[in-house]
């Protein structure tokens, strides 16, 4: 959208769908998600804790709260998941639920930042496409992990693999973050 509002239901939409994918820490993170509830309890149930909390972080956004180190917090989030998938150790579901919501009140936080100022139809479709998108990509992560598993019937080894990928890129965007040159 180049920075302009959305005013219109299809502009809302496709900013939405378009706002996870762009922001590379955001999509890794919504991947990230999709791989770790490949092998949890709860299976396609966890996304459904980050998307509803982007929700929430967009409107805390929208009714003009701060929150401190927004974008610090991304980052480390993407970090953070990256090392639990890499480790794999059997967290409480608790534990991993609360990563999802924690980091998805930042990262819808930072969602807001392209609907500020728009109305109700434009906003609401905003907020649907990126509802919508972040449960299709994360829905998708999971089923090629759990058939790669399937397939490969060993240790998850490409989902390891996946998750140091997935804490590189947190480790370097939150070093971006920390120490901007």
């Amino acid at each position: 959208m180049g920075g302009v509002t959305p005013s219109t239901l299809v502009e809302g939409l496709l900013s939405g769908i378009g706002h996870p994918i762009i922001g590379i820490d955001h999509l890794v993170f919504v991947i990230g998600i999709g791989l770790a509830a490949s092998f949890l309890s709860r299976g396609l149930a966890m996304p459904g804790f980050f998307v509803g909390a982007t929700l929430l972080g967009t409107g805390i956004h929208l009714m003009a709260f701060s929150l401190p180190f927004v974008e610090v917090v991304i980052s480390a989030s993407v970090l953070l998941l990256g090392v639990m998938i890499f480790v794999k150790r059997s967290q409480p579901l608790a534990i991993w639920a609360s990563l999802f919501v924690v980091a998805g009140i930042f990262h819808g936080y930072a969602y807001g930042e392209a609907i500020i100022g728009a109305e109700a139809t434009p906003l609401v479709s905003y907020l649907a496409g990126f509802a919508i998108i972040q449960y299709l990509i994360a829905g998708a992560a999971f089923l090629i992990a759990v058939k790669a598993q399937d397939v490969v019937e060993a240790k998850p080894v490409g989902t390891r693999l996946a998750g140091s990928f997935v804490a590189g890129v947190g480790f370097v965007f939150l070093f971006t973050a920390v120490a901007p040159f």
